[in-house]
């Protein structure tokens, strides 16, 4: 039975474990999207989202837990400066796992793990940013034409 066992093992040690996911977790920072597997991309997300919730009160505390979790300078710079701006106002659910289909070598599901505030593509309210065309005259320009036709046509019939 597997009664209270909520880490996936990943099937590595413990020190090669963190590491890795210190690794993805500056990797995530500082390109806001990867691609992995679908268990390493779960792992990540527990991983990397009380980091994230950490990062939105700048203390120097705060700082020094995320800098002995991620061992890199430059990405808790990153997240404390930038992302934790950006992600102020939302309450969790910092990273978004998109499911990509299986990888061609060992036919392992793989996904895209990325920070949902920096996505500009996916927009989930469906406001659509209207496309505009190139194609012939503007509906604006033909309009009054008919409209002045049909005035001319209604007094010569009179």
């Amino acid at each position: 039975m597997r009664h209270g066992k909520k880490i996936n093992h990943l099937s590595r040690k413990t020190a090669h474990r963190k590491s890795m996911l210190a690794n993805m977790a500056c990797s995530l920072i500082e390109h806001k999207r990867i691609n992995t597997t679908v268990a390493k991309a779960k792992a990540l997300r527990v991983f990397v989202e009380p980091m994230i919730t950490k990062s939105k009160s700048d203390t120097t505390h705060n700082r020094r837990i995320v800098f002995s979790v991620l061992r890199d300078k430059y990405a808790v710079t990153e997240l404390f400066k930038e992302i934790s701006i950006k992600v102020a106002e939302r309450p969790g659910g910092y990273l978004r796992i998109i499911k990509l289909g299986n990888r061609q070598g060992d036919n392992a599901s793989m996904a895209m793990i990325e920070l949902v505030d920096y996505n500009e593509i996916y927009n989930p309210k469906g406001t659509k940013v209207k496309k505009t065309t190139r194609r012939g005259k503007s509906k604006k320009a033909t309009t009054p034409q008919l409209e002045s036709e049909t005035t001319i046509e209604t007094k010569s019939e009179e």
